[in-house]
This record gives C-alpha cells, sequence and structure tokens, in this order.
C-alpha cells in the first residue's frame, strides 16, 4: 500500500485509488472521459494533483444522485484550472442542479407514497386504477408512469 502523505501536492494514480477509494481503472476511465486531468512525469507516469480528490468525491457523489457523466463533466468544466477550487467554487457548481435535484425528490416522494396502490402506469390491472384512471385517461398524456413523470 502507498498512502499519499498529508503535504503531497501531487499524487500516484496508486495512490489517488487508495485515498480516494475509486479503482485506478474509474481514474483512468474519468481522464478519458474529461472529468480529471493529470500531468505526465518524464517517464510518462501519471501525476494528479491534490485538489484531484474533492474532484473525485464530487464526481462519485453526483453518481450516486444518478446525474449523467455528461452533466458532471460540464459542471466541472466550470471550476477554475489555475487554481484550487474554494468553497464558494463548489457551492456554485452545485447550484447547477439543485433544481434537477428537487425535481428527483419530489418523484421518489410520490414514488414513496404510491407503491403500493398505482404507480401512476395507466396498465388499469387494479381495481382502483378505474377510480383513478378511468377509460385509461392518462394515456392521452403519452406512455410510461405519468402520474410520476409529470409534475
Amino acid at each position: 500500500m502507498t498512502h499519499l502523505a498529508w503535504d503531497a501536492k501531487e499524487a500516484t494514480v496508486g495512490e489517488l485509488a487508495e485515498r480516494s477509494g475509486v479503482a485506478p481503472s474509474a481514474l483512468r476511465f474519468y481522464e478519458s472521459e474529461g472529468l480529471i486531468t493529470s500531468r505526465r512525469t518524464a517517464g510518462n507516469q501519471r501525476r494528479y494533483s491534490r485538489d484531484t480528490l474533492r474532484r473525485v468525491a464530487f464526481i462519485r457523489t453526483s453518481q450516486r444522485l444518478g446525474i449523467p457523466l455528461a452533466t458532471i463533466r460540464d459542471v466541472l468544466g466550470l471550476l477554475p484550472e489555475d487554481r484550487t477550487p474554494t468553497r464558494e467554487d463548489w457551492a456554485r457548481i452545485s447550484e447547477c442542479w439543485r433544481q434537477d435535484l428537487d425535481k428527483r425528490i419530489r418523484t421518489l416522494q410520490r414514488l414513496r407514497d404510491h407503491l403500493t396502490d398505482c404507480i401512476g402506469c395507466g396498465c388499469l390491472s387494479l381495481d382502483r386504477c378505474v377510480l383513478s384512471n378511468p377509460g385509461d385517461e392518462l394515456s392521452s398524456h403519452g406512455p410510461g408512469p405519468r402520474r410520476l413523470i409529470e409534475d
């Protein structure tokens, strides 16, 4: 095991992987997707700046929230490249998808509240659907679970 020293300015791929909990292959993938960057040594080894740890944590957390990598890349592109991002920088970019997250939360709450009854699919397979979706009127709004995906 290689440990990243607390005062290290850069990390090898192994050190970054160990410290971030992300496999080296995932780090290389993130780099190929433009989510993180590294410099190359004379021996062509990757070296990541220390603030890459924060970016990797941001990527992983964003992925857990269901945010697509392309969206994460776009938002990370708003961070300064000439300095380590500040708390204010991170707060600013996190606002980029607050509205989307609020919408996801409302959708999950509706799913939680109606999962035992009907998920709004218009399938007419439950007795209650005759009362809540008579004549499959939701089908005129389009395919899928209309009550869940419409605001």
